[in-house]
């Protein structure tokens, strides 16, 4: 799911809006992280390592879907004082449900449970929302709400507003573990669908960059865009009954979990992690990277602080080489000359983003497509993922893929991601487009970790065969595919495994004045 989807959809209806309001003064209780928390079962069971690397963090990385998961459903189940979940969207799916049970399940233990949810995917769901909301230990807030509630479109007079959205992800646990990175919680990100499955990245972090976190979670729940549901829901007649309706829809998604082979796949994963060891974890100098949520407000957002800053200090300061990975690649002219001016003083950038085959919103693919010809005359190499590449997970997942048209399920990138110089790789929500710098608010982190960025690039370099296009220019500088999955290179003049029809949508949509909304 993209960002992308509240913007068409407002444009598409938004004549026929009425006005609507957000009360974005409703009382609501300022909150904090829990600090004393060693004495939980993570605080004991990771004091050993924290103490030993003072002013530093551990982190694992996740790229398996499954694993992902797991690791979400085991904070959970072992949380003891307090879970701070903060995401963009969470899809009323099987995965979806299984990861709100958990997280009730845990409050129903006592788990002071705190759900911090951007508004652009919870059409319908504000009864759920409220019945959560009524539960004495999970308190749900919206982040920059729609006044609309039958409709994500918002009156005309209100688009500035509605159209900044919330991209962050994180979900800390006691104040002790964190988990931060680019899946949103639907089961395209866990390897759990048969007709399309997302390629993406969280890191799994303990030390003192969970303190970072938890800060940062705090700023945005306290902030005043962060709206109690009943400052713009309508609140069910009876929030208890709403609440054992959804602990219903919940078990019937576990059942349907449990009955599935991915059920099996998701116990090993978990069961690894386990009885896996601390001494998993890298640990490494840090910097937590984010935006103020005051991005969301226009008037404030020239001043707020930007995660573009240091992500462009970190990049400019490459000496040898360069690689980016973001599903959603939009460098604007602006862009260009940044990575030119790169490639120009020696460095080796490789951009690697989804092919048009390969993307879910070929809208997007239209915007980075008329770049592609000045970043290869200027040094800078393309690689466009195959829709046809295995995503991490499905191969064991039980699923049944649909192997229909095409001939394999859809693979889609989403992992936002870079390195530098083998030396530094950050890993986030951050995608390089105009919407992550200049309109919705974006996480990520910088970790300094020559093992965890040269890992990162041999493993995305040695998989670029097989699971992504050479984008290349031929002699009459005309675009250009290479097939380098087969014994022999195969050179092809078209976009790889589209239709004319897609071909023809992505060109038309080149002439629509969006840019700046991609």
């Amino acid at each position: 799911m993209s960002q992308l989807k509240h913007f068409l959809i407002m444009w598409l209806v938004v004549a026929l809006s009425a006005c609507a309001t957000v009360d974005f003064d409703y009382p609501k209780a300022e909150s904090t992280a829990v600090l004393n928390t060693d004495a939980t079962h993570f605080g004991k069971l990771l004091a050993t390592q924290r103490d030993a690397h003072p002013d530093m963090a551990g982190f694992y990385v996740l790229t398996d879907g499954i694993e992902a998961l797991a690791a979400r459903l085991l904070l959970a189940e072992r949380a003891e004082q307090a879970i701070d979940a903060q995401y963009y969207l969470i899809t009323d799916d099987m995965i979806g449900l299984v990861f709100i049970g958990a997280l009730l399940e845990a409050a129903d233990r006592g788990v002071r449970v705190r759900l911090l949810l951007d508004d652009i995917q919870t059409q319908g769901y504000d009864a759920g929302m409220a019945a959560l909301d009524s539960h004495p230990n999970f308190e749900v807030r919206i982040f920059n709400p729609f006044g609309q509630r039958g409709s994500r479109a918002g009156s005309i007079t209100d688009f500035s507003r509605v159209n900044r959205r919330m991209h962050n992800k994180s979900f800390t646990v006691d104040n002790q573990v964190t988990l931060i990175g680019g899946r949103n919680i639907a089961a395209e990100y866990f390897a759990a669908r048969g007709d399309v499955n997302f390629s993406d990245v969280d890191v799994l972090s303990i030390g003192e960059s969970v303190g970072d976190v938890s800060a940062m979670f705090d700023t945005y729940w306290n902030h005043r865009a962060a709206a109690p549901v009943p400052a713009f829901a309508k609140m069910p007649d009876d929030p208890a009954a709403a609440l054992e309706l959804l602990r219903g829809r919940i078990a019937d998604a576990f059942e349907t979990a449990t009955a599935s082979p991915y059920a099996a796949a998701i116990e090993d994963s978990f069961l690894e992690l386990i009885e896996g060891s601390t001494d998993a974890f890298t640990w490494a100098p840090y910097q937590l990277v984010y935006d103020s949520p005051d991005k969301s407000d226009k008037k404030l957002a020239t001043d707020a602080a930007s995660i573009t800053t240091p992500l462009a200090k970190a990049i400019s300061a490459a000496q040898s080489e360069v690689i980016i990975v973001s599903p959603y690649f939009v460098p604007l002219k602006s862009g260009v000359a940044f990575l030119s001016e790169l490639a120009a003083r020696g460095v080796d950038v490789s951009v690697v983003t989804n092919s048009l085959a390969a993307t879910n919103h070929s809208i997007v693919h239209s915007g980075y497509a008329p770049y592609r010809k000045p970043l290869l005359e200027n040094g800078v190499k393309l690689y466009e993922v195959r829709p046809d590449s295995v995503v991490s997970g499905t191969e064991r997942s039980g699923i049944e893929l649909d192997r229909g048209g095409g001939g394999a399920a859809i693979a889609t990138l989403h992992t936002k991601a870079f390195a530098v110089d083998r030396q530094h790789v950050f890993i986030g929500s951050f995608n390089w487009d105009p919407r992550s710098v200049d309109i919705n608010t974006e996480l990520g982190v910088i970790i300094e970790s020559a093992s965890l960025a040269g890992s990162s690039v041999d493993r995305v370099r040695q998989n670029l065969p097989t699971t992504a296009y050479e984008v290349v220019l031929n002699d009459k500088g005309k675009v250009r595919w290479i097939d380098n999955a087969g014994d022999q290179p195969v050179v092809l003049d078209k976009e790889p495994q589209t239709s004319f029809w897609r071909r023809f949508s992505a060109g038309f949509y080149r002439i629509l004045p969006i840019k700046g909304q991609l």
